[in-house]
């Protein structure tokens, strides 16, 4: 039986939407995974309350349908947006769901449950993006790709691990390995003077690991010197031509309000690369 990789692409439409561009760059960059491509668009029902004395002046149940109406077009206009970039493919699905106000982010990440990965757009100016993709990462359980509107789709040949050799690392090499095309390159990265870690050769031993498994890997130590750990995994990665940085995302939440390792933290504001973040 032919197995078909499936990726998955919430996107909210209240209180703000995505920009376009970076929309159009994570469906391109999904179709370069050789993945159908499954678009869930949210709209918002707002809740009805009992009105203040403030609705003799202000049309309160008004604006409510409006904002509810406008949500809704936007579902309709970001399918069509993904859609038109995808008029010769067939593996683009989209689909909406109405979801009550509050609850678009918990939905997005039990849906996401039910693909082989996600693929989102970031966006460095829009904070109902950023939640986003806090949601997916740390309550999907599935492998989340970011995508920058930078990106440009091409043949996954060369990936790189940020490895510490922890659990989340362990799962990001497992979740990025598949998307790997035939005979491409693994690049192992280890920063050295970031925090202790728990061997002088971790890189080393990874690589030798990968090669007998077949992958073509090889070490690659950095220095951060006055650099974030962010900044210099994609740094060093961009130097490389990798198109996918893999790294374990760091954080937990309490009421979504979310405590964030260095690095995902770094990464979650400038991104500059495609990056696999798994939790």
């Amino acid at each position: 039986m032919t197995q078909t990789r499936m990726a998955y692409m919430p996107l909210a439409t209240y209180p703000e939407v995505v920009e376009d561009e970076s929309i159009l760059a994570a469906a391109s960059f999904a179709a370069s995974l050789e993945s159908t491509l499954n678009v869930m668009t949210f709209s918002v029902d707002i809740p009805r309350v009992s009105p203040p004395l403030t609705s003799l002046f202000v049309d309160i149940p008004g604006h409510v349908r409006a904002a509810e109406e406008k949500s809704k077009a936007e579902c309709d206009r970001l399918q069509g947006l993904v859609q038109g970039t995808a008029a010769s493919r067939p593996d683009v699905h989209c689909t909406s769901r109405e979801v009550v106000l509050g609850a678009v982010l918990d939905a997005a990440a039990a849906a996401a449950r039910y693909f082989d990965l996600a693929v989102l757009p970031w966006s460095r100016e829009m904070v109902a993006a950023q939640h986003m993709i806090e949601a997916v990462v740390f309550g999907s359980g599935r492998p989340t790709i970011l995508v920058p509107s930078s990106a440009r789709p091409a043949t996954v040949d060369h990936i790189a691990i940020a490895w510490d050799a922890s659990r989340v690392a362990a799962r990001a090499l497992g979740d990025a390995l598949p998307l790997l095309a035939e005979g491409g390159r693994v690049s192992v990265l280890t920063v050295r003077d970031e925090k202790p870690l728990g061997g002088s050769d971790l890189a080393h031993v990874l690589a030798a690991s990968l090669e007998k498994r077949g992958f073509n890997a090889a070490p690659l130590e950095i220095t951060l010197g006055e650099r974030t750990i962010a900044k210099a995994l994609q740094d060093t990665a961009l130097s490389q031509g990798v198109q996918v940085l893999a790294m374990g995302g760091f954080g937990h939440s309490r009421i979504r309000d979310f405590v964030l390792g260095g690095a995902t933290k770094g990464v979650f504001a400038d991104l500059r690369l495609p990056v696999l973040l798994a939790h």
